[in-house]
C-alpha cells in the first residue's frame, strides 16, 4: 500500500522538553523506529511532519537577534522543513540498516492569498508562556496569542492548501521506490502572481491537512495521523472516557473536538476517508498496527476496508 504517515510536531519535541538539538534527535530516533516497520512491511510510505514548536524558536531566535533583520515564515519554515527533515531521514537510515533509500523533499504548497485564515490566525507555533507572559511578549512583538490548554502561546495564519508544485518531483521519487520525507511543517507556504511566479507568504499551513491534501493527489491508500495518544476518546479527560474505534466521516464530523489537538487530525482524516481510503489517528509507536486496523481509530466510510 501507498502510505501517507504524518508526525506531530509535538511528538517529535513533547511539551515541556528543552528545545536543543538532543532532545529532538532522541524523539526522532523513537519515531524512525516504528516508520521503518511500516517499510518493511513492503509498504511504500510518505513522510509528513508538524514544526510548530521549532517555528516558533527560530522566530524568537531571529527577533532577539536584529528584529528588523528577522526572516520571514515561509523561510523559517523552510529551515525547519530540512533540519527535522534531515533527522527523521538520517535516523530512518539508521533504523533500516541503509537498505532502503530515503529523501527529503523541501516541498512548496500555494495557498490562496485571499484565504480567510489570514485574518483569523489559529496555528500554534513557539514555546508555551503563561497568560501574563504571553501578553507582554505579544504587544512588545505584536503577536496573535491563544490559550493552548492551560497555558498560552503565539498564534499565525493557517491557510488552506490549493495546490503542491513539487508533486511532479515527489512522483519522481516515489517511481524509483524512495521514501521521501516530503510537506514537512505543512510545507512551504507561498502564493502564485499574476504572472505565475511564486512567493512565500508570512504563514504555518496546518500539517494535517496538507497531509490529507497530499495523501489524495498521490492516490495513497491509507493516512495515518499518529500523535502520542493511543486513539480519539469520547469524553477525553474525564473519568468516563472511552477510545473510539471506528468512526465514518460522518461521525467523525459530528463530534466536538479541541481545535487546537485533535480536532485538526480528525477533520483531515474525515476528508482523506470521504474518498473511500482509510484513515487511522493514533499513537505513533502504534504506526504498523494502526495501519492493519489493529489499533488506534480507524476512519472510514461504511463497508469500507
Amino acid at each position: 500500500m501507498r502510505v501517507v504517515a504524518a508526525i506531530g510536531g509535538n511528538a517529535l519535541l513533547q511539551r515541556g522538553q528543552p528545545l536543543t538539538a538532543e532532545a529532538q534527535r532522541a524523539n526522532v530516533r523513537i519515531a524512525a523506529k516504528a516508520l521503518a516497520e511500516i517499510i518493511r512491511a513492503r509498504h511504500q510510505l510518505i513522510v509528513t511532519h508538524g514544526n510548530g514548536p521549532q517555528v516558533g524558536l527560530l522566530a524568537l531566535q531571529g527577533a532577539a537577534y536584529k528584529p528588523d533583520e528577522a526572516y520571514p515564515l515561509d523561510v523559517l519554515g523552510a529551515e525547519t522543513e530540512g533540519m527535522i527533515g534531515y533527522l527523521i531521514e538520517q535516523e530512518l537510515e539508521n533504523a533500516l540498516g541503509h537498505a532502503y533509500p530515503v529523501a527529503t523533499l523541501l516541498t512548496q504548497v500555494i495557498v490562496d492569498a485571499r484565504d480567510p485564515g489570514f485574518a483569523a490566525p489559529t496555528k500554534f507555533v513557539g514555546p508555551i508562556y503563561s497568560q501574563s507572559e504571553a501578553e507582554a511578549r505579544a504587544r512588545a512583538a505584536g503577536w496573535r496569542i491563544a490559550p493552548d490548554g492551560d497555558s498560552w502561546r503565539r498564534v499565525v495564519a493557517s491557510p488552506k492548501p490549493v495546490k503542491i508544485p513539487d508533486l511532479g518531483v515527489l512522483q519522481i521519487l516515489l517511481d524509483h521506490g524512495v521514501t521521501v520525507i516530503s510537506a514537512g511543517g505543512g510545507g512551504i507556504p507561498v502564493v502564485q502572481r499574476d504572472d505565475g511566479s511564486l512567493i512565500g507568504v508570512e504563514a504555518v499551513i496546518d500539517k494535517d491537512a496538507v497531509s490529507a491534501f497530499l495523501a489524495r493527489e498521490i492516490k495513497a491508500d491509507a493516512l495515518l495521523l499518529l500523535t502520542d495518544v493511543a486513539a480519539i476518546y469520547r469524553d477525553f479527560g474525564s473519568a468516563t472516557a472511552q477510545p473510539i474505534a471506528s468512526l465514518t466521516p460522518a461521525e467523525g464530523r459530528a463530534l466536538q473536538l479541541p481545535a487546537g489537538s485533535m480536532g485538526p487530525k480528525l477533520t483531515a482524516a474525515c476528508d482523506f476517508a470521504a474518498t473511500g481510503c482509510t484513515a487511522g489517528i493514533g499513537r505513533l509507536s502504534d504506526a504498523l498496527h494502526i495501519l492493519e486496523g489493529r489499533a488506534g481509530t480507524q476512519i472510514r466510510q461504511q463497508g469500507a476496508g
